[in-house]
């Protein structure tokens, strides 16, 4: 026990802290603590941000962590990286690798797997490895497009602008408002007007019917009258009409001698001027023409006139 001493004891406690913090940064870059996993090589042209620890997806699925990274200076476009693959997968033949870029910059890489059930890739293989733009790269070849856009809308929020500026909208959205108020009002009198239309239909209904009633009686009093004789008797009021005007022009009859003869058109004339004459002078002078004697004397008889 007297080899434990303080300085052995700090010795030892310093080395445990050194492996426990190996292995934590490890397990913290995703690297696996034991060696058991298999690795290949995947080369790329471009990394763009891919690290050590960064993982490896095969169908969505995490199956390894990318362990290093090597850059050959002597070829441009060159960089070999080295992953580690769980165990359990067997990569096929002809299979390949893609990275790939999320939404916040975390890239990663996904195993393309080929459909060959029978050859597969012996460990430490390479595997040829090619970019997928992925969001972040769609949008960057969206922004030149968007670029010459810009100005477009620049314009179109200053024209906004201005409209909004402009008093008339103001106005505008007031009438709306009236308009709608109104409309309200109108839907709530055509409801009125309508529920008291449903009322009135019983009554109308028994009008309509009672007048339909009316109409059909008169259609059958009109059925029952015989036309053909009262056509006769009309046809024959008609003709004695013109008989009768005929007998007018050809001077037959009194009416139509009167009508016709000047001579006694003029006697008759005569005759009326007379009769009118002895009238104004009967007014004139009626002593002339009648005496009323009350006693009977002849001297003094008492006239009394008569007017």
């Amino acid at each position: 026990m007297k080899y434990f001493t303080n300085e052995v004891k700090i010795a030892i406690v310093a080395v445990i802290g050194l492996v426990v913090l190996f292995f934590g940064l490890k397990f913290l870059k995703g690297l696996s603590m034991m060696s058991g996993d298999n690795t290949y090589y995947i080369t790329f042209e471009n990394i763009s941000g891919l690290s050590v620890s960064s993982p490896v997806y095969a169908d969505g699925y995490k199956v390894g962590v990318v362990k290093e990274i090597n850059y050959d200076y002597g070829k441009s476009g060159h960089i070999t990286t080295l992953v580690e693959i769980d165990k359990e997968l067997r990569i096929p033949k002809g299979s390949g690798a893609e990275m790939s870029s999320d939404m916040l910059g975390n890239v990663q890489v996904n195993l393309l797997l080929a459909t060959n059930p029978r050859e597969r890739m012996h460990f430490g293989d390479t595997l040829r490895g090619n970019n997928n733009p992925g969001t972040l790269g769609k949008f960057a070849e969206l922004l030149p497009a968007v670029e010459k856009m810009l100005p477009k809308l620049d314009s179109i929020l200053a024209s906004v602008n201005a409209l909004l500026a402009d008093p008339a909208l103001s106005q505008t959205l007031h009438n709306a408002e009236a308009i709608t108020t109104n409309l309200t009002t109108t839907s709530k009198e055509i409801n009125t007007l309508m529920a008291t239309l449903n009322k009135d239909v019983p009554t109308m209904t028994g009008k309509l019917t009672t007048t339909l009633d009316n109409t059909t009686q008169f259609t059958d009093k009109l059925s029952k009258i015989d036309i053909e004789n009262t056509m006769a008797k009309v046809n024959s009021t008609l003709a004695d009409v013109k008989q009768m005007t005929d007998n007018l022009n050809n001077n037959q009859g009194t009416l139509g001698k009167l009508m016709r003869d000047a001579e006694l058109y003029n006697h008759l004339s005569a005759t009326a001027k007379h009769a009118d004459s002895l009238v104004i002078d009967l007014k004139s002078h009626p002593k002339r023409y009648v005496h009323f004697s009350i006693f009977g004397k002849k001297d003094k008889p008492a006239e009394v006139e008569v007017k």
